[in-house]
């Protein structure tokens, strides 16, 4: 079990795709639904701009970690992966008047699917492996005890459990249609968080 350590800082580590943005609509006609590298395409889903102020108000660190299979997939660049994270954080701006994430972690690897033969592999940062988690809480100085994570699948949910979170700290979102989720959307589960669960 995670103990708390002074000076690090508590964190939400929120999955990007269908938990920030509403991706799967945007892609659902494209040959992997869920592939997302056109920055016009993005849209924000309804009350995650507030809900991510309000974690921030409350001291939270926010910290985006995503996988990007796509890359590996050919299906978009690295450096397109980069523009649509630019677009996230210029709408998230544009709502909000400043920018409430702190850093956005992405693994473009995938062991199966991949072909392009530099991201077709395994990798630690690739979930349900813990690496990003891990990884932002060593740059960031984040305090994984007082940790949160919310996601889509149920690989978001594990990979921040792999990395030390306690499963009642992890939620799973309902916007991609999976069984047992914990809560309905981003906004429910900010809810949550700010109300200690």
């Amino acid at each position: 079990m995670l103990t708390a350590a002074a000076g690090l800082r508590p964190c939400v580590f929120l999955d990007r795709d269908d938990t920030i943005t509403d991706t799967y609509g945007a892609t659902r006609t494209h040959a992997v639904p869920g592939d997302m590298g056109d920055p016009s395409l993005v849209r924000l889903l309804p009350g995650v701009p507030a809900a991510l102020a309000a974690l921030r108000r409350a001291g939270y660190t926010l910290v985006v970690f995503t996988s990007q299979g796509g890359v590996a997939r050919g299906a978009y660049s690295l450096a397109q992966v980069e523009v649509v994270n630019d677009r996230v954080r210029e709408l998230l701006t544009k709502e909000l008047g400043e920018q409430p994430l702190e850093a956005i972690y992405y693994v473009p690897f995938h062991p199966t699917t991949g072909t392009d033969p530099v991201f077709t592999r395994e990798h630690d940062w690739r979930k349900p492996g813990p690496g990003m988690v891990l990884a932002a809480a060593r740059e960031l100085g984040l305090d994984l005890s007082r940790s949160w994570a919310v996601g889509d699948k149920p690989r978001d949910v594990q990979a921040a459990v792999n990395a030390g979170l306690a499963r009642s700290r992890c939620f799973l979102l309902a916007t991609s249609g999976e069984a047992g989720s914990d809560c309905a959307d981003l906004p429910a589960a900010a809810e949550r968080i700010l109300a200690g669960a």
